[in-house]
């Protein structure tokens, strides 16, 4: 699997997008990948830590129910 898939099946399992969104996430990774170099595992991680933070908003915040549940 490439770096690429690899990002963009992972980070489908983190949030949940509409085949638009998905699509253009899809964009911004290649371009994001296009230049880079490094090992498969560190482009995956580099692309991953890229996508999480251009949609920063989309991932699930614990609440305080959550955080009282936990303990």
């Amino acid at each position: 699997m490439t770096p690429f898939d690899r990002v963009m099946h992972a980070y489908g399992m983190m949030v949940n997008l509409t085949p638009e969104e998905e699509e253009a996430a899809r964009d911004r990774l290649r371009k994001f990948l296009e230049y880079r170099t490094g090992t498969d595992q560190e482009l995956a991680v580099q692309g991953l830590q890229f996508l999480r933070g251009q949609r920063s908003s989309r991932r699930r915040s614990a609440t305080k129910t959550d955080l009282s549940e936990a303990l």
